[in-house]
């Protein structure tokens, strides 16, 4: 019979009673990158639902406010979404350690998107109201490049890599 790696296996191809402890140790890797990106995500959240209470607030024009409350919703969006994955560890069905991967890694990727378009949108507000119309756009087009390219095209590109044979013995 031919080695079976768990770890070059996608998740949605894992067996949860044959490959449970790979599926474990991927869910338990995936609450690990939670742990590190969580509060950051919280602090931002926290601090945007602050901002109308400053004094410079009222200032912004509509354009400024409708965008703050993509910002805020967006980012409150993505704490909702980044926290998923735990509550389907602590309430989910414990036999459903496959289902439960496959959800969650769609969840954190839902939460990266609405986080980008938090920073974004956030950017934008405060870029509009410091400095010129040109210096907004190039700087949150430059922010928004990075986090697609960094975010959405290194990892496509890293996947199309072709997977090294696997050898056996």
């Amino acid at each position: 019979m031919a080695h079976r790696d768990p770890a070059s296996i996608s998740a949605q191809d894992l067996d949860d009673t044959r490959d449970r402890v790979e599926l474990r140790d991927r869910f338990y890797g995936l609450l690990q990158e939670l742990r590190v990106v969580l509060p950051g995500v919280q602090v931002l959240s926290a601090f945007l639902l602050t901002v109308p209470f400053a004094q410079r607030f009222a200032q912004l024009d509509s354009f400024g406010k409708a965008l703050f409350g993509v910002a805020l919703f967006a980012a409150v969006l993505s704490v909702v979404s980044f926290l998923t994955p735990i509550a389907l560890h602590r309430f989910g069905n414990r036999q459903a350690r496959g289902r439960r991967l496959q959800v969650s890694i769609v969840m954190i990727r839902f939460g990266m998107v609405l986080l980008g378009v938090s920073l974004i949108s956030a950017l934008t507000v405060v870029s509009r109201f410091l400095f010129a119309s040109a210096v907004t756009v190039v700087g949150v087009s430059v922010v928004a490049i990075a986090i697609v390219g960094l975010w959405i095209v290194l990892p496509a590109m890293l996947n199309a890599d072709p997977p090294e044979p696997d050898v056996d013995g």
